[in-house]
């Protein structure tokens, strides 16, 4: 875990589709100032101020993770968020050309290939942590998240689909070194083909296509090359907690363990994990 905070060397760029919209956007993420945050703005909307990237901007989780203010808002910001959180950098100024975020291959791992190029640097400021003291946790019907003590940073994960592509998975992925970017940045996401289907009728998903997400229909998965990973659904949901759990704008010292969770109900524990201070302090490595 980094000492002090971090952010780009230069700037770069990624362009794509959004995948609800279908629309070609353009996402720019350029350096920022020690504690600054990580930062989303509109350039086709001129006049509007920066969004930051916290829990308390989400404006909505019913398909990805939507932040926004003033009238305006940012859509599926997960999957670079996590890029950011797994490649530990701490401060940036994202420019995007339209309201939603490229899906790319509809993985974090084009982000995080950028990220590489474009080089980080270290800055003179020390890094803050939310270091968790004693467990906190929540529960819905068959949904769980907790957080618990750990010098680190821990995701275990399980989900379960009543469909023999995906079944019972777990994984528990512990962020160190390269291993986001070797175990979790190319999980892509998935949906099933009925679904699809039904959200393309709404005018939603029309950016959905083989080349950035997993399609299962019946009992296979349509996308030519298969999957990545075996576990690769289980992977994608630890992606997504990473990016939704970075809301809370500092990087946490603790391990989460997570049940069957969605946008929607991290959102519901990051709200319940911040007003419950008892359980956490700040905290950093010097």
């Amino acid at each position: 875990m980094n000492v002090y905070q971090q952010t780009l060397a230069e700037p770069v760029t990624c362009t794509g589709v959004g995948i609800h919209s279908g629309e070609k956007v353009s996402v720019t993420i350029t350096p920022a100032p020690s504690n600054h945050g990580i930062t989303f703005g509109r350039t086709d909307l001129p006049g509007t101020t920066a969004v930051s990237a916290l829990f308390n901007k989400v404006v909505d989780t019913s398909l990805a993770t939507v932040i926004g203010q003033d009238g305006f808002i940012v859509s599926t910001i997960e999957h670079i968020m996590a890029a950011l959180t797994g490649m530990q950098i701490d401060n940036a100024k994202i420019l995007v050309s339209g309201y939603e975020i490229p899906v790319m291959d509809g993985s974090a791992l084009p982000f995080v290939k950028a990220f590489k190029k474009a080089g980080l640097v270290f800055q003179d400021a020390p890094r803050y942590y939310l270091k968790v003291t004693t467990p906190i946790e929540l529960s819905e019907n068959d949904k769980e998240l907790g957080l618990y003590p750990f010098d680190g940073f821990e995701i275990s994960c399980e989900i379960e689909f009543e469909h023999p592509v995906i079944g019972k998975q777990k994984k528990v992925f512990a962020l160190n070194g390269d291993t986001f970017e070797t175990e979790i940045a190319g999980a892509r996401t998935f949906g099933f083909y009925e679904d699809a289907k039904k959200l393309q009728a709404l005018g939603l998903g029309s950016g959905g296509e083989l080349t950035n997400c997993i399609i299962i229909k019946e009992d296979r998965v349509l996308n030519p090359e298969g999957l990545r990973w075996a576990d690769e659904f289980v992977r994608h949901k630890i992606l997504d907690c990473v990016g939704d759990f970075s809301l809370l704008g500092l990087p946490v010292l603790g391990r989460f363990t997570a049940v069957k969770s969605g946008h929607a109900f991290n959102h519901a524990f990051l709200q319940k994990f911040l007003a419950s201070k008892e359980h956490w302090e700040t905290h950093t490595l010097i």
